[in-house]
Formats: C-alpha cells, structure tokens, sequence
C-alpha cells in the first residue's frame, strides 16, 4: 500500500526531472514531507495539444499538474468516493470499473522522496514507521492513474497511486509497496497509445529496490500534522519489524 509519503522538491526542479512543462495558472505546492491523502500533489502526465479552435493536434507534451490524491472517476455521483480510492492495485488494474479506463489512457508519474511505510514491533503492540527512500537522494516515481470529475471552471483532476507485492528486503517491512517506476520507464507508461497495461505494470526492478533506503524514523510522522524535513530523520534505536497484512 501507500497511504503516505515525501515531496519536497520544487516544480523548477521536476520539470527539469521530468522533462515537463508547467500547467498553467497553478500556484506552486510548498514542500511536503508527510504527504496524505486527499493533498494536493504534483503529477506528470500526457497532454494533449489542441489548436487555437480547441482541436486535437495529434501532439502532446509531459504536463506537470497538481491533482488531490484520491481518485474521483469522471462517472461518480460526488467526490467523497475518491477517498476510497488512495491505492489501484495492479493486480486488478484492468477489471476494476474504478481504473480500468484511467489505466487504458490516463496513467501518471507521481514524484516522491520516499514513501513511509509502519511494521509491526516484535517488542511492544505499537508500530515501527519506516521512510523508504532511494540512498543517492534522487527522486522517485511512481505509477499512477490520473482522472478528471465535473466540467468548465469546476473540473477536479485526482490521482491514485498504483500498488503491486512487495520484493526483496521491503516484504520484511509490509506486504505491499508503490510500483515505482525508473527513468527507462517513464516514457511508455505516461504514452496513451500504449494498451498493453500488464506489460507496462511489470514488477519494480530488484536492482531499484536494492537500491532504496529503509530508514527506521520517529513516530512523529503518525500525525498528519506534524510536517517539516525532521520527519525523515533516522530513530537510532528500533527494534526488528515482524511481517505486516496489507491494508489494501
């Protein structure tokens, strides 16, 4: 699952990233270092290029817009249902009525520092958060489905951020992880003429997740009040994780 995580880097710095371009008219997001859900967050995805009539060009640029994480298909009857729609398991991308058309065309980066994950304590009832981040500092991307709800000025633009099984060492901490996607992937899954979404979904591979950080933090994070880059700083003394359900 991903039920919480880190981005603190500016847009200047993910449209250089990303090779994006800004949507326009957005005031730019302030650093996030417990990001939840329902937040506004950054998403890159594909945009369409239309003529000064409104029409289709047939071209398209990586867009990068904020969107609230949850996400509200264009056929819900109110916006509360994307509070139930913080994960898309990729196990299901393509059955479920919820996904299925986002992931056909509107799939999305979403750019993170990390993701926090909590594991059970073998020493007490309570839980170990962990901030699972990459050791060299670069940024993240995960695999995410973008939507539209409404029409004209009252548009919605949500997300959703596709989830798959744990590998390697994170399976010691929860049962499930965000599909992070690398730099090699970002281009065909954002590509909307791409229909072979199980393809595209392909596992994370094992040589990202060796590469990842996971970091034992403080249990500040817990509160989605508490903000500020002291939430990603490593708790010295931890006890071993035991195996975790997945929520999702």
């Amino acid at each position: 699952m991903c039920g919480r995580y880190a981005a603190s880097r500016s847009p200047e710095d993910l449209v250089v990233e990303f090779e994006a371009v800004r949507a326009e008219g957005q005031p730019a997001l302030p650093a996030d270092y417990n990001v939840a859900p329902t937040k506004d967050v950054y998403v890159v995805r594909h945009k369409k290029e239309r003529d000064p009539e409104g029409a289709p060009t047939g071209a398209g640029h990586r867009e990068l817009r904020a969107v609230r994480w949850g996400l509200v298909p264009s056929w819900a009857k109110d916006v509360s249902v994307g509070n139930r729609m913080l994960n898309a398991r990729v196990e299901s991308l393509t059955e479920k009525p919820a996904f299925k058309k986002a992931a056909a065309t509107r799939r999305c980066l979403v750019p993170a520092d990390g993701w926090f994950e909590w594991a059970k304590r073998l020493d007490s009832p309570g839980k170990q958060p962990y901030f699972i981040t990459p050791q060299d500092g670069s940024v993240l991307a995960f695999a995410g489905l973008w939507e539209v709800w409404g029409r004209g000025e009252d548009r919605l633009y949500t997300c959703t951020v596709v989830t798959a099984p744990a590998v390697g060492a994170l399976t010691e901490i929860h049962e499930r992880m965000p599909l992070v996607l690398p730099p090699d992937r970002w281009a065909d899954w954002l590509d909307p003429a791409r229909e072979d979404v199980e393809t595209l979904a392909a596992p994370t591979p094992p040589e990202v997740v060796e590469a990842l950080e996971l970091r034992p933090v403080g249990t500040a994070v817990n509160n989605v009040k508490n903000n500020g880059p002291q939430l990603l700083a490593r708790a010295e003394q931890v006890a071993e994780p035991a195996d975790q359900p997945a929520l999702f």
